[in-house]
């Protein structure tokens, strides 16, 4: 496949450009030309040294991953910069990043795949950014205690061993979830406004804790990794049903 041919098919899967005005994050094509082919793509959560060297022993032409090198401009590729991009450059891997589009893309995104996990229905877009949305919530059709919960994350998700934290201020039996994967404890509020009984992310502020208490919502930290692998696994099966070799990089970090 052609390499534009290949990033073109993600951003208009990915919806790259609806979040142009809202990311940090350059989504699309980070580092490479279009030009080129692509056969082999791995995939990884981030775009760091670790991966950068492992997608190049791999062999591959491309590699995708939903924390990128670039946030919020770039002045200068030196230093770490310079160590994450050269390996990718000298073997001419193209890097691919979807950050925003990724956690809240409906079907591919990491909080859909969360509210796979936990088997969710009646879902609908949830955690607001300006017109769009980061995240997914749904109900759970048999309910869960709050135990529960965090025993199903812990048993599907990648945490590292590190566990799930609960903070326990919602209703005994929780049907309404929503998910904002990675850090996303600024969603509580909505998350109240809505009437939900939980909110599962990866990571939560100081403030999280009094907020959840007081709105008499659970709320479940699964890990920022943890919960923000199963996008980019999502997008790798995609690629593989366009006929392209892959691997995924997983490389956790216990956060």
């Amino acid at each position: 496949m052609e390499r534009s041919t290949f990033v073109d098919r993600l951003d208009e899967e990915l919806g790259t450009d609806a979040y142009a005005d809202l990311d940090a994050s350059p989504n699309g094509l980070q580092v490479g030309s279009r030009t080129g082919e692509v056969e082999r793509v791995a995939f990884a959560v981030d775009a760091v040294e670790a991966t950068a060297e492992a997608a190049v022993e791999w062999g591959a032409d491309a590699l995708v991953t939903h924390h990128g090198v670039i946030w919020g401009g770039l002045d200068r590729v030196t230093g770490r910069e310079y160590d994450r991009v050269a390996p990718l450059i000298a073997d001419d891997v193209a890097l691919y990043v979807s950050h925003l589009p990724l956690d809240g893309h409906q079907t591919l995104g990491n909080a859909a795949g969360v509210a796979d996990t936990l088997g969710l229905v009646d879902r609908e877009p949830f955690g607001e950014m300006g017109p769009e949305y980061v995240g997914q919530r749904g109900v759970a059709p048999d309910g869960y205690t709050a135990p529960d919960l965090a025993a199903t994350l812990e048993d599907h998700l990648d945490h590292g061993g590190q566990g799930v934290q609960v903070l326990d201020f919602g209703p005994e039996v929780i049907e309404d979830v929503g998910i904002v994967t990675g850090s996303g404890s600024d969603w509580l509020r909505e998350a109240e406004s809505r009437g939900l009984d939980a909110l599962v992310t990866g990571e939560g502020k100081g403030k999280a804790y009094h907020e959840a208490r007081e709105a008499g919502v659970s709320v479940f930290l699964a890990g920022h990794y943890a919960t923000e692998t199963l996008g980019v696994q999502a997008v790798q099966a995609l690629a593989e049903e366009w006929g392209l070799e892959t691997t995924y990089l997983d490389h956790p970090t216990g956060l």
